[in-house]
């Protein structure tokens, strides 16, 4: 790497302060091990010292190609992943282009969602279609709690047969509750809706996970929390799961924008296969 990759990286990553060394050890070791295969406490990457923005910038140095692709990649998707959680936006926008470069140079590519050069098509809904649904979602907020799950349930139920999905309504199996299911590029999908007044936690992303592994290995969750889910839930989850997440924010946009909810499951989907990402919002992807 050329020393003006490394003043590019200074600024997208605020090496000393920012998302990406902001974080633990702990996590800086799980996310070089797990994503790149590499002990970056190793005290092979400790001659320029060991805080991790010397550590980080050894590596970048010496490291086999395929790793720092690696690393630089993971890295990317963590502080995009926190900005996104944080709903703030990226301070340095116009060196995205150049990262892109970078990462292309190594060989690698940005995911989908990342990458401005990006020419899917984008569908759009007709008004009526959309308009009846916001009508539906608002009509929720009246209604008492117990009621309102219930009636949130059968929007997005409603929400799956208006795109042509195969929409099933909630079932009870031996000691759980399943909200539901729907069929996409045949792929059959289970539905956990919440409608609560705060995030959602890590408790129940590891329940609903826990739910879908003990089905058919093909089986894949989609969790919709309309008040969203917490930070910590959503970093201590961890990553390599077989669900993707939808908020309220995620519904509200879709409809304003008039996009279909099969292409934001497409891109969703898409996304956490090439991140691990289970959580990107929409304003983020589209």
């Amino acid at each position: 790497m050329k020393s003006s990759d490394f003043r590019l990286l200074d600024k997208i990553f605020e090496m000393e302060s920012g998302y990406v060394l902001d974080f633990s050890n702990q996590t800086f070791h799980e996310l070089f091990s797990q994503e790149v295969g590499a002990d970056i406490y190793s005290p092979s990457y400790e001659a320029d010292g060991t805080s991790k923005a010397k550590r980080l910038r050894f590596f970048l140095r010496h490291a086999p190609p395929p790793q720092i692709l690696k690393s630089l990649l993971a890295l990317w998707q963590y502080r995009e992943n926190m900005l996104s959680i944080d709903d703030k936006e990226d301070p340095f926008p116009k060196l995205r282009p150049q990262f892109a470069k970078l990462i292309e140079r190594l060989g690698g590519r940005l995911p989908i969602g990342q990458d401005s050069q990006t020419t899917e098509e984008i569908q759009t809904i007709d008004n009526s279609v959309a308009d009846k649904l916001i009508t539906n979602l608002i009509s929720l907020t009246s209604l008492e709690p117990r009621k309102r799950g219930y009636a949130f349930e059968s929007f997005l139920r409603s929400m799956f047969d208006l795109n042509g999905l195969s929409a099933r309504a909630s079932f009870r199996l031996v000691g759980e509750q399943i909200d539901g299911s729907f069929t996409m590029d045949g792929e059959t999908y289970l539905l956990e809706a919440k409608w609560e007044n705060k995030p959602i936690g890590v408790a129940d992303l590891h329940n609903f996970e826990g739910k879908i592994g003990e089905k058919a290995a093909w089986s894949r969750g989609l969790f919709v929390s309309n008040s969203g889910f917490s930070k910590d839930g959503l970093t201590a989850f961890g990553k390599g799961k077989r669900i993707v997440c939808m908020d309220g924010f995620d519904i509200s946009e879709m409809l304003r924008l008039r996009l279909p909810f099969t292409q934001i499951m497409q891109r969703k989907v898409r996304y956490a296969a090439e991140t691990g990402i289970y959580y990107a919002p929409v304003r983020d992807l589209f």
